[in-house]
């Protein structure tokens, strides 16, 4: 089980902002292993309670709320990670517990169980809040990511865009899934993630586009269908 506790910030930017933006910090921060030209593939499958808890505690702004996904990285990925994120305050705690490609298809297809299988306090405690409370899967997100770290600092730059989705499907290591845009193709997600105080060169970054931050998520643009969600 892996643990980070940490702030956050979203803004919304356009793709050209992002193309300056990740031009400029490629020349002072070091890229994630995994960037690759426009970045890498997440697909992320969102659980949430049979009547939808997770999405209306965000919608009601809830000051204490948690949202539960597996995640890999594309089609072709050998593992998946199931993740606990947890808002508390100003703060973001993330649990993450690494599955194997097996046992990720077993958890799609609603065998909780499977994680009993593992050793882990955080897999035991997955598995009585989604058995108990009949979580379902809800939502896939797919969205290309283009990473930055600032090592001295451990800040993480993220950069999320063509984000898709659908309601239809939830295997995530489908070849064939079928998506549609649940976001302007031509904007993209820009994520802060930081302990401690901001590296002045990425304070100025974003008092250029501080009038954009979210307080929106994926996972509530993805459920613009079932919910008729309208950002």
């Amino acid at each position: 089980m892996n643990e980070v506790l940490r702030q956050e910030k979203k803004f919304l930017i356009s793709l050209d902002q992002f193309y300056k933006y990740s031009f400029n910090l490629g020349q002072i921060m070091t890229e994630d292993l995994h960037n690759n030209g426009e970045g890498y593939c997440v697909r992320s499958l969102y659980f949430d309670s049979i009547d939808d808890m997770d999405f209306q505690d965000k919608e009601d702004g809830v000051e204490l709320r948690r949202k539960i996904r597996l995640r890999n990285y594309g089609p072709d990925s050998t593992f998946a990670i199931l993740e606990m994120k947890q808002k508390q305050g100003m703060l973001q705690k993330k649990r993450s517990l690494k599955m194997q490609r097996d046992d990720a298809f077993e958890l799609i297809n609603g065998d909780y169980s499977v994680l009993l299988k593992y050793d882990e306090a955080f897999a035991k405690e997955c598995y009585g809040f989604m058995q108990s409370r009949c979580y379902l899967p809800k939502t896939v997100i797919e969205y290309r990511r283009k990473a930055f770290i600032a090592k001295e600092n451990n800040i993480r730059i993220t950069f999320d865009h063509h984000i898709k989705g659908t309601e239809s499907c939830f295997n995530i290591f489908a070849d064939d899934l079928l998506l549609n845009p649940i976001l302007n193709p031509y904007l993209a997600v820009l994520e802060v993630k930081f302990n401690g105080f901001l590296l002045s060169y990425i304070k100025d970054m974003l008092m250029e586009c501080d009038k954009t931050e979210l307080a929106v998520s994926k996972y509530c643009l993805g459920r613009a269908v079932s919910k008729h969600y309208v950002f």
